[in-house]
């Protein structure tokens, strides 16, 4: 089945319309959302096709503790990186949004056909899928096993983290990768971030024994803050809220120099492109006149640099660290004259009812499927393998450079040896004898 959007387009000022809402089970043969009527406006139907979710985790403890941090791991009830009860509670409600989103595309019941959940392989991306899916989908009639338990289990697939190349970024295996962000922090931007903080990163040396932190890695230290401040956990005294603010302000731009900033496209073919790349080729599949492809939604649930990642594949970073149990959708829809196209939302504010519209650079917000792709071409990689090894002309420069420090070394050991053997040619060298006048 076929869910139908209506969209409508405005033809007379909004203050003369009048809105009506329908909801129906059944139109014709094709089950229906939300029906919408204007008087005064023109109506376009639209088929949802496809949906693609990609989350980050609910809320957790921090990462790690700093040297001088005066809490430990033993003082987080599951230990570090783990999801706690409120980033239980925030995927259990993105998952009610979602159900509520999508009525009548996905079925009241759980159906293994039309949902697939992908996961990373850590605790937190798999306890925040669990808890988004209770909220999707708790058990109805024939589907309950305990009455008291308003609960299913449902799958959530996942690979083991060193064979994962989909979900987690940046992806450590790529020499051309770690050869861009060594050329990152040489590029201006970066080394006058660092000039103009670096009495602050400095006091974070000294303060907290991260002795090599630096504007790529302070990050991790604002995170351990941040998660310790979430749960009630009092900072030193030196951290202001002047300071505090500073130091997420440095958590963006580390996020921001990960998958842009500097070579922006080449990164993404090495890191989000992998993933945008599969997620078009699950769109095109969805697309194809003989689909035969019975999911309707590939959830993805996993981090905050996976959403980054994505979004700098997609030029539609807006340079904030995406907050807990943010989802960024995207949507297949096929319109009446046939034509397909992409729509992307990003729900990153729970207090709003509505996901914020995000588009293409280059494209309307409702993107046609083709310039879709054609669009992001250039972020997908052909050969990543490939692309990974180091520049030949940043080897060949090397090798240049080498071969004529080499060069005037044997240049100078070679001037060295003709003196020498001429020395030894003319023992007496330029001595010679003052004649004595007498002497003649």
């Amino acid at each position: 089945m076929r869910h139908i959007h209506f969209v409508v387009f405005q033809k007379k000022p909004l203050s003369i319309c009048i809105l009506i809402v329908f909801k129906f089970l059944f139109f014709s043969p094709t089950n229906v959302n939300h029906f919408f009527v204007l008087k005064g406006l023109i109506m376009k139907i639209m088929y949802l096709l496809n949906v693609l979710p990609l989350y980050r985790h609910g809320d957790r403890s921090p990462i790690n503790a700093y040297p001088t941090d005066p809490y430990k791991e033993s003082d987080w009830p599951q230990g570090f990186g783990q999801l706690s009860q409120e980033g239980m509670k925030q995927h259990f409600e993105l998952g009610q949004f979602l159900k509520k989103r999508y009525t009548g595309f996905l079925s009241e019941d759980y159906d293994r056909h039309e949902i697939f959940i992908r996961s990373t392989d850590v605790d937190r991306t798999l306890m925040s899928a669990e808890a988004n899916l209770a909220g999707m989908f708790p058990p109805n009639g024939s589907e309950e096993f305990n009455p008291d338990l308003k609960w299913q289990p449902i799958p959530v697939h996942t690979v083991p983290v060193d064979k994962e190349k989909l979900l987690s970024f940046p992806l450590e295996d790529c020499p051309r990768y770690t050869q861009l962000m060594n050329e990152t922090e040489k590029t201006d931007i970066f080394l006058n971030m660092t000039e103009t903080y670096k009495e602050l990163i400095e006091m974070v040396r000294n303060k907290t024994g991260l002795e090599k932190a630096n504007i790529e890695t302070i990050w991790s230290f604002y995170d351990t803050l941040f998660c310790e401040a979430k749960h009630g956990m009092r900072p030193p005294d030196w951290v202001t809220p002047s300071v505090m603010e500073t130091l997420k302000m440095l958590k963006n731009f580390g996020f921001q120099i990960l998958f842009g900033i500097y070579k922006r496209k080449e990164k993404c073919r090495l890191q989000g492109g992998l993933l945008l790349d599969q997620i078009i080729k699950n769109l095109s599949n969805a697309a194809a006149p003989d689909s035969k492809q019975e999911v309707k939604m590939m959830v993805y649930s996993a981090h905050d640099t996976t959403v980054v990642a994505l979004q700098e594949a997609l030029n539609v970073f807006n340079g904030l660290q995406p907050p807990y149990a943010s989802c960024h959708l995207i949507e297949l829809h096929q319109e009446e004259n046939g034509m397909f196209t992409v729509e992307m939302f990003y729900r990153n504010d729970t207090n709003v009812s509505e996901p914020y519209p995000v588009s293409l650079p280059g494209c309307s917000q409702r993107c046609p499927l083709q310039d879709f792709m054609n669009l992001t071409r250039e972020v997908i990689p052909q050969d990543r393998d490939k692309e990974c090894q180091i520049r030949k002309e940043a080897t060949d420069t090397a090798v240049i450079i080498g071969l004529a420090v080499c060069g005037c070394l044997l240049f100078l050991l070679v001037l060295l040896l003709f003196v020498m053997l001429c020395r030894l040619k003319d023992p007496m060298g330029t001595y010679s004898h003052v004649i004595n006048e007498s002497d003649s």
